[in-house]
């Protein structure tokens, strides 16, 4: 049983390499905000997981799990935010008068 969970392991890790290496850089900003909202409905299920917990061991790993899992998507908007303003027109500044 753990032998087949690594081996699919392996294999998901080094096609999800391959795929993201293959991404044109125009569309890894709309990849990324979907992945980041795939990322929100996994995170809103591990917090019922975590409020289902019976035991100290299961719900330290649960809260550990969902603290990261809430950085990812909070550092994942941000990122893509930052990646979108790099698209907007520049603003011009406009000089007040003195007078």
């Amino acid at each position: 049983m753990l032998l087949a969970q690594i081996a699919i392991f392996v294999v998901a890790a080094f096609l999800g390499f391959e795929l993201i290496s293959r991404v044109p850089s125009l569309l890894h900003t709309p990849l990324m905000s979907a992945t980041n909202a795939i990322h929100g409905i996994v995170l809103v299920g591990a917090v019922i997981s975590l409020a289902a917990a019976s035991d100290s061991f299961t719900t330290t790993v649960g809260l550990i799990a969902v603290v990261f899992g809430a950085m990812n998507v909070v550092g994942g908007f941000w990122v893509t935010n930052r990646m979108l303003g790099m698209f907007r027109p520049p603003v011009k500044k406009v000089k007040k008068r003195e007078g």
